[in-house]
């Protein structure tokens, strides 16, 4: 009599699978996905490991800081990223999904900073503007002078501030995925929102109302989401003299011989302005790594003492030639150190 065949149900497939997780796992390549501000830095140092070492030239891919997080902290395995880049810190419900789904030991990479920039064409005037000008420009809802708030009525950059030019607002900018969004909503728009005395007020009184004012951008159209390919934005703005863009400063020095950088404040976006922290809408950059793909898939430990080497991102590193602004000695010295002891993230 012959034996009956095992009935396969989703619970023995499940413990077949985790049963080979080493097998699957033995990935030999590094994937790294995230933001694209900095992913040009990324790229610049995936090819000079690939080059250099006898690893594989690790896979970038730039999917919005967003959009990074949300792949990393979907679980540990060769199917998830081992690196995510971000133009922001991670955030606390980020930590929080990462951990539900069994991504336990995050190392956090400081790599420097960056400027986010307000462009436009080298072809039209260069504009001086502040905050409080961008937030009445891109804003859904704005105060009236009478201490509450309409629908943003404003069309071109005169109606804002009559020294502005009298031309349609027109701005090109990113996603909600991506940290460049998340940073210009908090250094720009939130920091000439709470130059209004009663909206600063009102962030002790009602958060949650002072948060929805000051980050929520127009969708009537002077605000368009241009994805996350910033080059596309540069472009565009190449076609169009009278539309301005948001990106990272490292884009501006990129393409200077195309666009140019508004001043805030009386600021302009240069790497010693945005270096000494003169320039108003500054961030710092990161990474983050999956401690559980460490010693897993081959490579990390050497790709993560590439970057933060001082030929990388160093004062004089190749990565400032890029457009990276470097941290000062003392903190790159730390952020060095806890790479390379694979320092857990705390929050």
């Amino acid at each position: 009599m012959s034996a009956k065949k095992p009935i396969l149900t989703i619970a023995s497939v499940a413990l077949a699978l985790s049963a080979s997780t080493e097998v699957a796992f033995a990935r030999d390549q590094i994937n790294v996905v995230g933001s694209s501000t900095v992913f040009p830095f990324a790229t610049s140092v995936a090819e000079r490991f690939g080059k250099n070492t006898k690893f594989k030239t690790p896979v970038v891919e730039s999917t919005g800081s967003g959009g990074g997080l949300k792949l990393f902290c979907a679980g540990v395995g060769s199917n998830t990223p081992d690196i995510t880049n971000a133009s922001r810190r991670i955030k606390a419900s980020e930590v929080e999904l990462c951990g539900k789904n069994g991504v336990k030991d995050i190392v956090e990479v400081k790599i420097g900073y960056d400027g986010i920039v307000l462009a436009n064409s080298r072809a039209s005037g260069a504009m001086k503007i502040d905050r409080k000008d961008i937030f009445m420009a891109l804003a859904k809802n704005v105060p009236d002078g009478e201490g509450k708030t309409i629908p943003n009525p404003y069309v071109t950059w005169a109606d804002v501030n009559p020294a502005l030019p009298a031309v349609k607002i027109e701005v090109l900018g990113p996603p909600p995925t991506s940290g460049t969004r998340d940073a210009f909503v908090e250094l720009a728009m939130e920091g000439g929102c709470k130059t209004v005395d009663w909206i600063s007020a009102l962030k002790k009184t009602d958060k949650k109302a002072y948060k929805a004012l000051c980050h929520t951008i127009r969708e009537d159209g002077a605000f368009v989401e241009a994805g996350e390919n910033d080059n596309l934005i540069v472009q565009k703005l190449e076609a169009n003299p009278n539309a301005f863009g948001i990106f990272g400063y490292s884009f501006l020095d990129q393409n200077s011989d195309k666009v140019q950088g508004s001043a805030i404040g009386g600021v302009e976006p240069t790497f010693e302005n945005i270096a000494e922290g003169a320039y108003p809408v500054s961030r710092s950059l990161f990474f983050y790594v999956k401690k559980a793909h460490v010693g897993v898939v081959p490579g990390i430990e050497e790709y993560l003492a590439e970057f933060t080497s001082e030929d990388a991102m160093g004062e004089d590193g190749y990565l400032a030639d890029k457009g990276l602004i470097p941290m000062n000695e003392a903190e790159a010295s730390e952020w060095v150190a806890k790479v390379k002891n694979l320092e857990n993230l705390s929050m």
